[in-house]
């Protein structure tokens, strides 16, 4: 399936199968008229909503006082979103990358026309500018020049298409499904356990997924595993309170295994589905968060064999490429699972998700698209690359087949 149908298919809802029969049913209608043209959707137009500018210069500590600007009717139980609002939030959510980054390739397409050498150069750099990453650009380079020759492209204005294909297959190198959480079956306890450094958004995200899983219909407990960082644990609080989730917790100081086996024992006895744990992120004390991970993630396994079933690292793409060290240096301790990464709307340099996934091989589960308590969204690639070549596929994809 290509990637123009794999998006239509993620505008509109509809199946792989329903678009090919709808396709098939087209061709069957029309098979002496040629110069005639099937509906399609229309990818085009603005989103009849104001979008706010958001900043993300908080300070940890300031993180709940931030959040308790947010309406309580944002946390109240929506109507299921449209697939084409979906995709909405990923175009306004990279909109700053796309300023950047696509105006850039837009102008060099524009200035050279013909694909040739020094094309290649200059897109390497605009790729690079946007952190995309070293590795992740030189394949992405190698295979545009694969494809160029293969498919005998001469305009660069037929590179758009290639481009979004690629970065499409380089992210997901030929896995299906990398971004779903490993939820356990209905009966079964899901225990979910985020790291990650102060100040990226961690226990926000925890509340916004905590809500995610509660408009599933899954019962969720939360664990107030960071007890050192002073207001963490009423963090944590106020938003089990918001979203109608048990906090399970201690005073500040005590073991953060301890609150998690606790935890885990009260989400058994209650007949929970889903457990999410906060932890500490103290990189500073980079040996003893490690030691203290190590001891968590034994505690969890003890209790739970298997378990923790998803470890979510919480990245702030506004860090570009501290975020990748900053993974490195996690996944050496625990085994990361997959990252979540916030603020992605707040960056220039939206490319770090390809290079994360590249470099580290691990999948991008959630993006954070903006403050809103849905705007914590599953990654999708084609989503992704949409929301980065928006302006220019937006011609194109009436034209896909």
């Amino acid at each position: 399936m290509s990637f123009f149908k794999r998006l239509k298919e993620k505008l509109s809802g509809k199946s792989e199968e329903q678009l090919q029969q709808e396709t098939a049913e087209e061709t069957a209608e029309q098979p002496e008229v040629e110069d005639s043209e099937a509906p399609s959707e229309q990818a085009g137009g603005e989103l009849a909503e104001n979008v706010q500018e958001n900043t993300h210069a908080e300070e940890p500590e300031a993180e709940a006082a931030s959040e308790e600007k947010h309406n309580e009717a944002e946390i109240t139980p929506e109507k299921k979103p449209s697939a084409w609002s979906i995709t909405q939030k990923f175009k306004m959510g990279l909109a700053k990358t796309r300023d950047t980054f696509t105006s850039k390739v837009t102008d060099l397409i524009a200035r050279y026309r013909k694909v040739d050498e020094e094309f290649f150069e200059e897109l390497e750099e605009i790729l690079l500018q946007a952190d995309v990453g070293f590795e992740t650009v030189m394949e992405l380079i190698d295979e545009l020049r694969f494809e160029v020759q293969r498919r005998n492209i001469k305009e660069t204005d037929g590179l758009y298409v290639v481009i979004c294909e690629k970065l499409v297959e380089i992210y997901e190198k030929g896995e299906e499904g990398i971004s779903e959480l490993n939820l356990q079956p209905d009966g079964e306890l899901t225990v979910i356990l985020f790291v990650g450094v102060n100040g990226v958004g961690k226990t926000t995200t925890i509340g916004k997924l905590a809500h995610r899983l509660k408009k599933q219909g899954k019962t969720v407990m939360l664990a107030a595993g960071d007890t050192f960082r002073a207001g963490a644990i009423e963090q944590l609080q106020v938003w089990g309170d918001r979203v109608g989730c048990e906090v399970i917790k201690q005073a500040e100081g005590s073991d953060p295994a301890a609150v998690i086996y606790d935890a885990i024992n009260a989400a058994k006895k209650r007949g929970a589905d889903v457990l999410i744990c906060d932890t500490a992120g103290r990189l500073q004390n980079k040996v003893n968060l490690m030691k203290e991970l190590e001891k968590i993630h034994r505690v969890i396994s003890r209790e739970i064999p298997n378990a923790p079933h998803e470890v979510l690292l919480v990245l702030d793409a506004t860090t570009g490429q501290n975020a990748l060290i900053q993974a490195q240096t996690f996944k050496e301790a625990t085994n990361v699972t997959g990252i979540v990464l916030t603020k992605l709307d707040g960056t220039a340099k939206g490319g770090i998700v390809l290079a994360i996934r590249n470099k580290l091989n691990i999948p991008v589960k959630f993006v954070g698209l903006g403050e809103k308590v849905d705007d914590l969204q599953p990654f999708d690639p084609e989503r992704y690359v949409y929301g980065l070549f928006a302006d220019s596929l937006d011609k194109q994809l009436d034209k896909a087949e």
